[in-house]
């Protein structure tokens, strides 16, 4: 299998974009794009199963290397493992779905869907490079389209918006970047992340270069106090801007803490376990208890994501096999959910030209498609059995209980109490905009067309299978967890 194609799909696809003659043949051009990355990413899950089955247990599949700049020792060094194919397949489902949102995008379409398509090529890239500098180069090319979909095709106050989020997701660079090169000169030279993982850093190096990169990508998964900008960047962003923003941007922060961070330095990674702890605690309870107050529906959606990513971080820091696994899991499920979620919060402001709760009511008369999933995204997002959120959580409750001592047993209860505040807001949200009278000017409203109805339905499908079927994504993701968790045991 190889992998430089999850980089040429979609590159070739952008360009293909660019240069397009019209509106219709660029969102066709986009859409085939998208797919043919959705395939690719279900052959490379079927590749990788039939070769962990075959017996091949090298701790990443695939490999390519090839040298960039050898004096400085960089190298085009790819990769994958459990964990990059669930955050890949991951990344497909949000590209298809945020093409076909977008599909009535008129204002510069053609240089919308390149941006749009040149942020799944850095998701890609991320999630499949084994060298720390090519990874940090594909994490910046997932920022500046960020900054120019949300300050040209955005609403409410763009610039400002995307100037902070910017700000805070360049920030966070520079700590991730700082954190790459201390590693890089304190061993010997080597940004490979297989080498690096063999070499045991000392440990007041580990001191100082591991928060620097957690923290770092951190500010990408909303770590508190740092994730003031996931507010508003999700409201001010456009729908597929939003899509991709919480659905895949968010989770190269995870998978940066776990991946890098916490692999490569787990003496750190012990050290600092309980102030991540606490801080995902403070975010799981904080997020929950701030998104009651929202009247706005993207602000509702962004808070709990502040919530819910929290829930990543909890079960990295509680270093359990476990915790890693239902963290990873929870990233895959999040990403559905809130993808989802901004679609279906984009289809009703379409529509109704509001976000606000207080102004909408009784939709499920007159759209009851877009009401119908409304109600699966929200309930996934309060954690009902039989979908993604109640099977991502529970697995990190599980993994965090695993831990004997009080403090890690009272941050997980502290961790489900948020449950029931997810369950006032959601419930609450749900109630207002679908249930009800219909307001006297929605009585006329249209339901969702044929591109956001299967947008709608890749989504939920993905929320369906892994609630019910939640094992492939277990027996995917749990042998890269520990390995992960082996190398910190010091095993």
């Amino acid at each position: 299998m190889n992998l430089l194609l999850l980089i040429i799909i979609p590159l070739l696809t952008a360009v293909a974009a660019l240069l397009s003659r019209n509106k219709q043949q660029v969102r066709w051009i986009s859409f085939a794009g998208a797919v043919a990355q959705l395939i690719l990413s279900i052959i490379l899950y079927c590749a990788f199963t039939k070769e962990r089955a075959g017996g091949n247990e090298a701790e990443m599949l695939f490999e390519q290397n090839y040298a960039l700049f050898p004096a400085w020792h960089i190298n085009f060094h790819l990769g994958v493992d459990g964990i990059s194919i669930a955050m890949i397949l991951l990344t497909s489902f949000v590209v298809v779905a945020g093409v076909l949102v977008s599909w009535n995008i008129e204002k510069m379409t053609k240089e919308f869907y390149f941006l749009l398509i040149l942020l799944s090529l850095g998701a890609y890239g991320f999630f499949i490079s084994l060298d720390l500098f090519v990874l940090f180069f594909f994490l910046e090319i997932a920022v500046i389209p960020k900054y120019l979909l949300i300050g040209i095709w955005g609403s409410g106050k763009k610039e400002y918006s995307a100037n902070k989020l910017a700000l805070m997701l360049m920030g966070g660079s520079a700590l991730v970047l700082v954190g790459i090169l201390g590693l890089y000169f304190s061993s010997g030279h080597s940004f490979d992340l297989l080498s690096l993982s063999k070499i045991k850093i000392a440990e007041d190096t580990q001191r100082i270069v591991f928060p620097l990169l957690f923290v770092g990508f951190g500010v990408f998964t909303a770590i508190f106090p740092l994730h003031t900008w996931v507010p508003d960047g999700h409201s001010s962003a456009p729908t597929a801007g939003s899509m991709f923003l919480a659905g895949i941007s968010m989770k190269l922060g995870g998978y940066g803490c776990l991946r890098v961070a916490a692999y490569l330095m787990p003496e750190a990674a012990h050290q600092y376990s309980n102030i991540i702890i606490i801080l995902s605690s403070i975010a799981i309870l904080y997020g929950a208890f701030a998104t009651m107050m929202q009247k706005d529906l993207k602000y509702i959606n962004a808070y709990s994501s502040v919530s819910h990513c929290g829930f990543v971080l909890l079960g990295i820091g509680m270093l359990t096999t476990t915790a890693v696994t239902g963290a990873v899991m929870q990233m895959v499920s999040h990403g559905l959910m809130t993808a989802l979620f901004f679609a279906v919060i984009g289809m009703i402001y379409d529509r109704t030209h509001t976000r606000q709760v207080s102004e909408m009511g009784g939709l499920m008369k007159v759209m009851p498609f877009i009401s119908t999933v409304f109600f699966i995204v929200g309930l996934c997002s309060l954690g009902l059995p039989g979908l993604s959120g109640f099977v991502a959580e529970m697995t990190i409750f599980m993994g965090s209980w695993e831990n004997a001592s009080a403090f890690h047993r009272i941050a997980t209860i502290a961790a489900c109490m948020s449950i029931v505040v997810t369950a006032v807001y959601i419930l609450r949200a749900i109630g207002q905009v679908a249930m009800g009278p219909i307001k006297k000017n929605q009585s006329q409203l249209r339901d969702a067309t044929w591109n956001e109805k299967l947008a709608a339905i890749i989504l939920v499908a993905g929320i369906i299978v892994i609630g019910i079927i939640p094992g492939w994504l277990n027996d995917l993701v749990r042998p890269a967890a520990e390995i992960i968790m082996n190398k910190i045991a010091g095993k």
